[in-house]
């Protein structure tokens, strides 16, 4: 017969909690925001920050290509999504507010502010629908229709979303995974007037 307030059993379940805290049970396992004070150019093209962003050519909703390249000359987000993500559906609004704030802000050192959503979805009426009800009305949405086999996330290393990409006007990634009022932050500095 066990009886549980006995001392063993006591023990048992104090060293299996800790155990649980220790291996990171308890712990955010959301990406960590990417935001360096100087961004060091590494002259590679990569997902990193102070990379060259890889191209990024895919169909959009109606089966035309758009490329990444096309927007070189302002500050680009790329967001990876799908509608079927419950933590990207969230964010959305987020990201609409930062696209009506900035798309005609004048930048220090480039055209605009433009967003290159990347959905990871696999069909084509889920997510037309999901680009409608959230609001998502910028022009560059592509999809390889792959899901997690996604070529673009696999080229930037996504392993969650929602995830993003600040690209500079020069292509060079200058923070990842903005959400919420950092991306407004970020995006402020570089700013020159609204």
């Amino acid at each position: 017969m066990f009886k549980i307030n006995h001392p063993m059993w006591k023990a048992g379940i104090a060293l299996m909690m800790s155990a649980l805290v220790w291996s990171g049970w308890t712990s955010n396992t959301e990406p960590v925001v990417e935001v360096p004070d100087v961004v060091v150019v590494t002259g590679k093209v990569g997902s990193q920050v102070g990379d060259e962003a890889p191209e990024i050519a895919m169909p959009n909703t109606k089966g035309k290509e758009m490329k990444l390249s096309d927007l070189r000359g302002s500050y680009v987000l790329i967001d990876f999504w799908a509608s079927w993500c419950g933590p990207c559906r969230r964010e959305n609004p987020n990201v609409v507010r930062a696209y009506q704030k900035y798309k005609k802000a004048k930048f220090k050192d480039g055209d605009g502010f433009e967003i290159f959503s990347v959905s990871l979805d696999s069909d084509i009426p889920r997510w037309e629908a999901a680009i409608k009800k959230d609001g998502l009305d910028w022009k560059h949405h592509v999809s390889d229709l792959k899901k997690w086999d996604n070529e673009a996330a696999a080229m930037y290393g996504v392993s969650s979303i929602p995830m993003s990409f600040l690209v500079d006007p020069n292509g060079i990634i200058v923070a990842k995974n903005l959400r919420g009022i950092e991306l407004h932050r970020q995006l402020d500095k570089y700013v020159k007037s609204f």
